[in-house]
């Protein structure tokens, strides 16, 4: 069959018979890399084996078309066959992290619980490990590796029969992060995730001779479809890591994507400085990422100085400026919401803070503005999806006004999974919470809605003050969370910063918080109200791994007394 695309996309039902992997051919579906091991080559006969194995188990275990089935693993190939196996059953899969040290146990097990009783899980796989621990939180059955591995008889696997999906059947969820978010499951069409890869495919001009770099959870949005099924289904090698390996030695994305000649690679803003700031030199000597036709930032908001930081470490490598894309994503809709070209520079509109704090508009300025503040594009919408942005009462703005971004497409959600009492639309557009401008018709991000900090008239977004104390020597780089405190008797917020640091030292504790002061007070038009530091593993996580602002707003109140 043809590559998915906007031209061949009434070709195309559901995802199982979308997948390239029915073709006959014997190209790589999975190079799998782990650090000093040889690379594990998963051919696609390999994989279509595997799948039918472990759908024929869950059978077997009995699980039913339209089951709920949640894939809380570590990420490696056993928990992909899963997802597809549990598709291939009928099933609706999730993938979900295992829990690790950097979650809040008692956190993730009350909300795996929570969404066990609310979503009506039928059955949660995991590792052989975990799988006791978690069994003792959750109302469902709880599987181990072992225990699905044993119950696989050749017969079955023979006799299995796949289920045959109507195109508007949930395929699967994606589950949005959030400190009280775990229950709330974006659910997903075969025809809605279709559509978007069709489009997105367009947008990036993806190619048969394309090859899929990432090291991304599979449990988050970007992982899943750019860095999982993209690849899968249209056919193009796809090269994969643990995320925990790359973290530890971020250098093996760059020998995977020079061994196996990677083109594409989706990274988090965080990613660009912790490839610039621990990638050491010996580690990629006589390496080449010349292959390369597109790093993807998915961050909002995406951070100019990110890019920088990164051209200037990696262009010995044969990265160059062209190289360096954006997209603006979210569950949501599938995935891509709007895609920079490939091959081409993107584009940086530079524009007055103060203005666009305090008058909520984008209005162009010079370099040399004693305001000047760089943005960078998220390019235009993808293919058959639109973006707005409404005011507070819902109306539509003209460009270069700051709102909530608000989109439609025929790639979104069908609705959060059992939440009646969550309508995602308004008059057939999803109120994103992002807060962003157009500009020449391209977004621009700046931050979420309710992460939003109004501080003596202005508008402060967190993310911008949190990127200036990750700066800070003695910080965490990515462990530092920016929240408002109301003050009744002012009438406005004051600005709380919370930054984990390696010293207990006070002399140095010292230093630390007035060198944060000193950095935000330099390069904005705030003052900080409070600078708290704190020891290792403080900070609370969501499920996908970001710090959440409200949950830790709450421990940081509570541990003042309110």
């Amino acid at each position: 069959m043809p590559m998915l695309k906007l031209a061949t996309r009434t070709a195309y039902q559901t995802l199982l018979d979308a997948a390239a992997l029915q073709q006959a051919d014997e190209r790589a579906a999975i190079i799998y890399v782990e650090t000093d091991q040889p690379d594990t080559v998963i051919t696609r006969a390999d994989f279509r084996r595997e799948v039918r194995r472990y759908a024929a188990a869950l059978k077997h275990l009995g699980v039913k078309p339209r089951d709920l089935i949640i894939v809380a693993h570590v990420q490696n190939l056993e928990s992909i066959y899963l997802f597809w196996g549990a598709m291939l059953v009928g099933a609706i899969p999730s993938m979900f992290p295992t829990l690790t040290e950097k979650l809040d146990p008692q956190i993730y097990m009350r909300n795996m619980g929570e969404l066990v009783r609310l979503s009506g899980v039928r059955a949660v796989l995991t590792t052989d490990d975990f799988a006791p621990t978690l069994g003792a939180a959750v109302d469902c059955p709880v599987y181990g590796s072992n225990h699905l591995r044993g119950l696989i008889p050749a017969e079955d696997v023979a006799n299995f029969e796949p289920h045959a999906p109507a195109a508007e059947e949930i395929a699967f969820l994606q589950h949005s992060s959030g400190t009280t978010g775990l229950q709330k499951g974006v659910a997903l069409s075969h025809q809605a995730v279709l559509n978007q890869i069709a489009s997105y495919s367009d947008a990036l001009a993806l190619q048969a001779d394309d090859v899929v770099v990432s090291w991304l959870p599979l449990y988050h949005d970007m992982g899943l479809i750019a860095g999982f099924l993209m690849p899968l289904i249209q056919g193009v090698p796809l090269v994969l890591m643990s995320p925990f390996d790359w973290v530890r030695r971020p250098s093996l994305l760059f020998r995977a994507i020079h061994a196996h000649k990677g083109t594409l690679c989706w990274l988090p803003n965080f990613a660009y400085n912790h490839c610039a700031r621990r990638v050491r030199s010996r580690d990629i000597e006589g390496l080449s990422l010349a292959s390369m036709r597109a790093f993807i930032n998915c961050s909002e908001p995406v951070r100019h100085d990110s890019h920088q930081l990164f051209l200037a470490r990696f262009a010995s490598l044969g990265v160059c400026e062209e190289m360096l894309a954006v997209s603006y994503a979210m569950a949501e809709n599938t995935f891509a919401v709007t895609q920079t070209p490939l091959g081409q520079s993107v584009r940086r509109d530079i524009v007055d803070g103060l203005a666009l704090d305090e008058a909520r508009r984008a209005v162009p300025a010079t370099p040399d503005h004693p305001h000047a503040r760089v943005m960078v594009s998220c390019g235009l919408p993808i293919p058959h999806t639109e973006v707005r942005v409404a005011a507070e009462d819902g109306t539509f703005l003209d460009e270069r006004h700051v709102g909530e971004l608000v989109i439609r497409s025929d790639c979104m959600l069908s609705g959060y999974y059992k939440r009646p009492d969550l309508d995602p639309f308004r008059d057939g557009w999803y109120f994103t919470g992002d807060m962003g401008y157009i500009a020449d018709g391209e977004v621009y991000v700046i931050g979420r809605k309710k992460d939003l900090i109004i501080n003596a008239g202005k508008n402060v977004y967190p993310q911008d003050i949190e990127a200036i104390i990750n700066t800070v020597d003695g910080v965490h780089p990515g462990r530092a969370v920016v929240f408002g405190v109301p003050d009744e008797r002012e009438g406005t917020e004051l600005i709380a910063a919370v930054a984990e640091v390696d010293t207990d030292d006070p002399a140095e504790h010292k230093r630390i918080i007035q060198a944060i002061r000193q950095a935000v007070a330099s390069q904005t038009t705030v003052t900080l109200n409070y600078v708290h530091l704190v020891g290792e593993k403080w900070l609370i996580k969501t499920s996908s791994g970001k710090i959440s602002r409200a949950a830790n707003r709450q421990k940081w109140l509570q541990e003042r007394g309110g």
